[in-house]
């Protein structure tokens, strides 16, 4: 049996996260759950999300999935319960996971859209408080403490970043790319200090997420077009690691915090060597528009890891990456996951891989980065 450490999985929030930790005066705008025509709906501030599992489909044959559940019982318990969940995951001999947001979105973005910005710091610090005092708290061997921050001001992140590394949390969920946000980029030369500072000081990996910085970040054109299917951005989302790492590689960050730890997930790795080889390339012809040392390819094997699921040709160029920053995931409860048969697709996708390459992959380098070691058992 493989042992695995899944860096990409998602928490389908209950229904009380943020009404039973939020001030009493943020309960009736906070996010809280309510039944409307048959279902059941998110509500906040004065907005409606029909979204409760973003592709929760864990579980289910595949005839029966489609894009959204409408409801808690739609979805199997492991999708919110965290007991349930570590069930689920060590029936795949998964022993680790780090999870992350489902309605917060993939980096905590929503949060970022509230009017009332003290409201929105108070979402942040309860679901932080949500994942480190219940979700990891019910079985601290299987799941990794990731929190979320605010993103619309770094300074306040930075102290919610450091509350939580004092309650133990070892990874930080950001997004991929501020821009298409409104907010500004990782270009701007000390905008982002605060957070990437306190991150490099605490040793966190700061995880980003493919789509967390929405559909303006890759194919926002199509996610309008009403006769585009929902399968093409899917199909292709992994272009949005591939701009969103490319753009952090040309950066100011990883040259100012150069212990910085970056991993992006659910974005594959077969991609990874012609991304490097143009990137360097246009780093090199295009010398006059900086003064960098390195180049992008000597930084992503740096300061980067990149995340896989089933990804049979992506391995047949490891080599012209490094074995040392791959890392697996098993992206339960959405459609890509390989649940119920994890150990099948495992062994169809390692098959003739050196066992040494196998174990960094599939939990070896997760535990060095998380600094969290697999219990089997």
């Amino acid at each position: 049996m493989y042992k695995l450490f899944s860096v990409d999985d998602h928490i389908i929030e209950p229904a009380d996260v943020w009404s039973k930790r939020v001030p009493e005066r943020f309960r009736g705008a906070a996010p809280h759950v309510i039944e409307e025509d048959g279902r059941e709906v998110w509500v906040y501030e004065d907005r409606r999300n029909t979204t409760m599992g973003l592709n929760a489909v864990a579980g289910k044959p595949r005839e029966e999935w489609s894009l959204e559940p409408s409801r808690f019982t739609d979805m199997i318990p492991g999708c919110y319960d965290p007991v349930e969940r570590a069930k689920d995951m060590r029936s795949q001999g998964i022993f680790a996971s780090v999870n992350f947001p489902t309605l917060p979105r993939f980096g905590g973005a929503l949060f970022a859209t509230f009017d009332d910005k003290e409201l929105a710091s108070a979402c942040v610090s309860a679901w932080n408080d949500f994942v480190l005092d219940e979700w990891c708290a019910a079985d601290p061997d299987m799941f990794v403490p990731m929190v979320i921050c605010q993103l619309w001001d770094p300074k306040l992140a930075e102290a919610e970043i450091r509350r939580c590394v004092d309650k133990g949390a070892k990874a930080l969920c950001f997004v991929e790319d501020p821009l298409p946000l409104g907010l500004p980029s990782f270009h701007h030369p000390e905008h982002w200090d605060p957070v990437f500072a306190t991150c490099q000081e605490a040793d966190l990996p700061v995880c980003m997420h493919i789509g967390s910085s929405g559909a303006g970040a890759v194919g926002n054109a199509l996610a309008e077009d009403p006769y585009t299917p929902a399968i093409v951005p899917i199909a292709f989302a992994f272009a949005s690691a591939a701009r969103a790492s490319i753009n952090m590689m040309l950066s100011p960050i990883p040259r100012k915090f150069p212990d910085i730890k970056l991993v992006w997930s659910e974005g594959g790795i077969g991609w990874i060597p012609a991304a490097l080889e143009r990137a360097d390339r246009q780093w090199e012809r295009h010398l006059w528009s900086h003064n960098d040392e390195l180049r992008p390819s000597e930084l992503a094997r740096r300061n980067m890891w990149f995340c896989m699921i089933e990804e049979p040709v992506g391995l047949k160029y490891r080599h012209d990456f490094t074995v040392d920053r791959i890392l697996w995931e098993s992206d339960y409860p959405h459609a890509d996951t390989p649940f119920p048969h994890t150990q099948v697709q495992a062994k169809e996708v390692f098959d003739g891989v050196p066992d040494d390459e196998v174990e960094a992959i599939t939990y070896k380098n997760a535990e060095q980065l998380f600094h969290h070691t697999l219990v089997a058992s």
